[in-house]
């Protein structure tokens, strides 16, 4: 069984309610698109989004604690996020890694709580400029793979988003053999391990545009993208859309 194709926009710390008119735009411009398209807006707009896309987009948080309820100021529970209409959520990215200092093993316990939450993890590893230089990429996404996903992944509750950290919102990309290696890595390390990790969507990220999205989608084990800044604007993430809907 062949991976779903995904198209998913995170909008991390941007937007309020009037950005929503975007979903508006693009479900206009893509009334019956060819792959499942997601958005992860702030936690303020979930429950209005998931309202307004009703289920032709799907909506997701940003992250969530591995905790379900508890002293945990300012935090979301996987159930919180379920609950105010979410139905997958990003785990792990760079930014959460980098800015609040998130270990492989904390990711893995959040996925552990979405999954329990019937939410689908969105897992993201990716390599730094510096990792990437040293020669350490694939064994560093080996790593991190092993440590981020929990055992009971399966391609229905967890999506896995390859962000070299360096390519996030910088406009640079790796080359197509650079994005080819590191998925193909990804494909065969789940495949052992799982017995559907073979079907788990696997997406790329990182400066993703439409551009370049057509040529990046013909990449071999790229199941899709996980897109930021690109996914604010009707008119920048629809392209993105079509193109992986014909790829």
């Amino acid at each position: 069984m062949a991976p779903r194709k995904l198209a998913a926009g995170n909008w991390k710390m941007n937007g309020t309610q009037a950005a929503l008119a975007e979903i508006d735009q693009l479900l206009a411009a893509l009334p019956a698109p060819g792959c499942d398209v997601l958005i992860c807006p702030p936690a303020t707009l979930i429950h209005s989004m998931a309202a307004r896309a009703k289920t032709a987009i799907a909506v997701g948080g940003q992250d969530c604690h591995a905790k379900p309820s508890g002293a945990h100021t300012g935090d979301i529970a996987a159930a919180q996020l379920k609950d105010a209409g979410a139905s997958h959520v990003i785990l792990g990215h760079s930014e959460r890694r980098t800015d609040h200092h998130e270990t492989d093993a904390q990711v893995q316990a959040k996925a552990q709580a979405a999954h329990a939450a019937g939410l689908i993890a969105v897992i993201c590893i990716g390599e730094t400029e510096a990792q990437r230089d040293a020669g350490q990429t694939l064994d560093l996404i080996a790593s991190q793979l092993a440590g981020s996903v929990p055992e009971g992944a399966t391609a229905q509750n967890t999506v896995i988003a390859y962000e070299p950290v360096w390519a996030i919102g910088t406009g640079r990309t790796p080359t197509n053999d650079q994005i080819a290696e590191v998925h193909a890595l990804m494909r065969d390390r789940l495949a052992a391990r799982f017995g559907d990790g073979a079907d788990m969507a696997l997406l790329y990220g990182g400066s993703v545009k439409p551009g370049n999205a057509a040529e990046i989608f013909a990449i071999p084990h790229v199941n899709g993208a996980l897109v930021g800044g690109a996914s604010l604007k009707a008119a920048d993430f629809g392209p993105i859309v079509a193109a992986l809907s014909a790829a």
